[in-house]
């Protein structure tokens, strides 16, 4: 026998195959029960992981990773702030824009807008649009050409191609004494569109130079700059110390106030789905339990004997507990590895799924990201990880704990 005893003879009854088959049996669903929470927690949650970076993806292909407005005064001097902004950490480029509130009409579709004025050469450094369009380029966008590029769903509603002219209408002020408001009138041409998945930006916005939307709009500069860093999660806080190095006459907004609803609705989603995926592992702690309690009535003799050999209540409860704590972290541990395999091979298991049942877990037709992305946050494993042990470990205590109040003097009466 080697020594602590406690650990010995708790793995001797855990490995032992004198327990009865009830007893047995109730053992290896615990095990298979912590495996599958953790393993179904890991994999879910980095599925959702997933989802997240690709929405985050979507969303700022056209809004960068923040920006520095002006309350919708013009920027006259956005080159010098530009240049100004040049060497802060983290920032890889800057670009302007001009966002403008408008109507887009072509007999006999009409659909409201958000007409975008872009400069086509420094757009691509922070924002991925040239990789999203489907027809035309960014270059076709020249100064003073009146010209257009649509998301395709806008196209669609509008029912207009590449070629087609667009009439666009914003408010404008009728001058001198009167405060009527004027519509302004301009029409462009279609000469691309542009498709990133999400049509809250596919349905909405249209790109044109920004030289055309200041001349519409009557004035001499964009009202904002979008910054691009080279973390997307440390983007708020590089944003601000960019901002720190210009006049506090601009206002800083990041992706993740731009988009807080959508990433609120994540967090939320992944929040409740580990709650009610970590039933899975509640249900096997209770089995745990059961198990242990079933163990003490079963062990009762056993353990007056070795208390009449010297072995402390403290011992006697670090017996049980060694068997809970052996089934508790071998099935947490295989639930990890289980997880890590399915949430690294996602993109293989759901296709061949597919294949074999018939089905699309996410309709091509119906949802944009037609895949199921994943990506595996080691601090989410970490943290299940340490959830299952704490939890199977604390199924322990309650039967340990009655397994040291035997009396042996009671249990061994009879023998």
């Amino acid at each position: 026998m080697f020594q602590p005893v406690p650990v010995f003879v708790g793995l001797r009854y855990s490995l032992a195959r004198e327990h009865s088959f009830f007893v047995s049996f109730i053992t290896w669903v615990s095990l298979f029960g912590v495996a599958l929470g953790v393993a179904a927690l890991i994999t879910v949650l980095s599925v959702m992981n997933g989802l997240e970076s690709e929405l985050r993806t979507r969303l700022l292909s056209l809004t960068a990773h923040a920006s520095l407005n002006s309350a919708g005064a013009p920027i006259r001097d956005w080159r010098k702030r530009i240049q100004q902004l040049e060497g802060a950490p983290g920032l890889v480029s800057a670009a302007p824009f001009l966002d403008t509130d408008a109507m887009l009409s072509r007999q006999p579709s009409m659909s409201g807008a958000i007409v975008r004025g872009i400069d086509p050469e420094l757009e691509g450094r922070v924002s991925s649009i040239a990789d999203a369009m489907r027809e035309g380029k960014l270059a076709d966008l020249e100064p003073g050409s009146n010209r257009m590029i649509l998301g395709r769903i806008l196209a669609y509603q509008l029912q207009v191609g590449v070629g087609d002219e667009v009439t666009v209408m914003i408010p404008g002020n009728a001058g001198g004494a009167s405060d009527a408001i004027v519509p302004r009138l301009r029409d462009f041409q279609v000469v691309g569109t542009f498709e990133v998945g999400l049509q809250e930006l596919d349905g909405v916005v249209a790109l044109v130079n920004l030289q055309d939307a200041e001349a519409f709009r009557g004035l001499d500069g964009p009202t904002g700059i979008r910054l691009k860093f080279t973390d997307v999660l440390k983007a708020p806080e590089l944003a601000r110390q960019a901002a720190a190095r210009l006049a506090p006459s601009l206002n800083v907004r990041d992706w993740s106030e731009d988009n807080e609803a959508y990433f609120r609705a994540i967090r939320i989603e992944k929040t409740m789905m580990g709650l009610i995926l970590m039933l899975i592992v509640a249900v096997a702690v209770f089995n745990i339990v059961a198990t242990l309690v079933m163990v003490v009535n079963d062990k009762r003799t056993d353990i007056a004997i070795l208390r009449t050999l010297g072995l402390s209540p403290r011992g006697v409860v670090a017996v049980f507990m060694t068997q809970g704590v052996l089934i508790g972290w071998i099935g947490a541990g295989a639930g990890v590895a289980l997880g890590l395999c399915l949430a690294l091979n996602v993109d293989v298991i759901v296709p061949f799924l597919e294949q074999s049942l018939g089905f699309h877990f996410m309709d091509p037709d119906v949802y944009y990201i037609s895949g199921l992305p994943s990506e595996v946050h080691p601090g989410d494993v970490v943290r299940i990880g340490v959830a299952a042990l704490i939890l199977t470990f604390s199924a322990t205590v309650y039967p340990a704990l009655q397994a040291a109040r035997t009396q042996p003097a009671e249990a061994l009466r009879y023998e």
